[in-house]
């Protein structure tokens, strides 16, 4: 069910994913992702995302979007050096339980961040595979090899578009039918991934399907109505409410299907902010929907008290 709190998530702990040491701090989960100025995708959605489940991020910066709330217009990646350096120097302090890796920019941080799991092993790598068509193809063809031969062996749990990663890891479908989620996990399987999230499948009458699957079988599955609308950071923070409820103890079916419905909500909850798309509504829990009474309402009245405005001159 969708947490009403940031406490409330799923506790069944499951001993193949990840290893339990509750003494009463939030589990850690370390994030790879870029800047999004516009808060939809990217560090902003991943920090927000993993508090509101009830961890802590410990976020590390890989580049810089140039994008507002329709889309993205460039980007800017760090040196792999710093992308580096900003991890091993926080995991030589921070346990952490699971990492999280959204997109990273360059095929040398991918190799960065890939060093860094292979020396964390024990540690589940969540990843998630956003729509890349904003981004030259030459760009987009050398992440994508770079992922797959770095990334996909390190991952745990693959996330994404079912058109996304159909298009990836099926380029050479020709059935007539449209891949399945299990065609798409036993793709994935062969390079090395056990389990695939994949979203957004269509379905009859305005519903899609979000199935959890391993190349052998289909673990979880849930189906919810589609919103008449276009968003900007979904998969992002999806695939972060996933880290974080696998960090906290989760088994994984209970963990898809915790943060799937976390997701309708922030959905159903999703505001505009701008002129472009809409966001979901990561903290639509610490909304109040509740109106004062006038009559017992004794809260100071500062509806005249203005800001004015700076004249500091450079």
């Amino acid at each position: 069910m969708t947490p009403s709190s940031p406490s409330e998530t799923a506790a069944a702990p499951d001993a193949d994913l990840i290893e339990d040491d509750d003494d009463g701090s939030p589990a850690c989960v370390m994030v790879f992702n870029a800047s999004d100025p516009s808060g939809a995708s990217g560090i902003a959605s991943d920090v927000t995302a993993v508090a509101s489940v009830g961890a802590h991020a410990l976020p590390v910066v890989t580049g810089a979007y140039a994008r507002d709330t329709a889309e993205i217009f460039d980007h800017f990646a760090f040196e792999s050096e710093a992308v580096s350096e900003q991890a091993r120097v926080i995991l030589e302090d921070v346990p952490v339980q699971v990492f999280k890796v959204g997109f990273v920019g360059t095929p040398e941080n991918l190799s960065a961040i890939a060093e860094i799991a292979t020396d964390y092993a024990d540690v589940p790598l969540i990843a998630y595979m956003p729509n890349l068509s904003w981004w030259q193809e030459g760009q987009i063809d050398l992440y994508l090899d770079a992922f797959r031969e770095l990334m996909l062996p390190q991952t745990t749990v693959l996330v994404g578009n079912h058109s996304t990663l159909w298009r990836w890891l099926l380029p050479d479908w020709s059935s007539e039918r449209s891949p399945g989620p299990r065609d798409i996990a036993k793709a994935a399987g062969e390079l090395g991934v056990p389990y695939t999230l994949v979203t957004g499948i269509p379905l009859p009458d305005q519903f899609i399907d979000n199935v959890l699957a391993s190349p052998q079988s289909v673990l979880a599955s849930e189906k919810f109505e589609r919103f008449e609308a276009v968003f900007s950071g979904a998969g992002d923070t999806l695939s972060a409410a996933l880290a974080a409820l696998v960090a906290g103890g989760s088994t994984l079916p209970d963990a898809v299907t915790e943060a799937l419905s976390y997701l309708d909500r922030c959905l159903d909850s999703g505001f505009r902010p701008g002129m472009g798309n809409v966001l979901p509504d990561r903290l639509f829990w610490a909304q109040s929907d509740d109106t004062p009474d006038a009559a017992t309402d004794t809260s100071p009245d500062f509806s005249d008290f203005e800001i004015p405005p700076h004249e500091t001159k450079h």
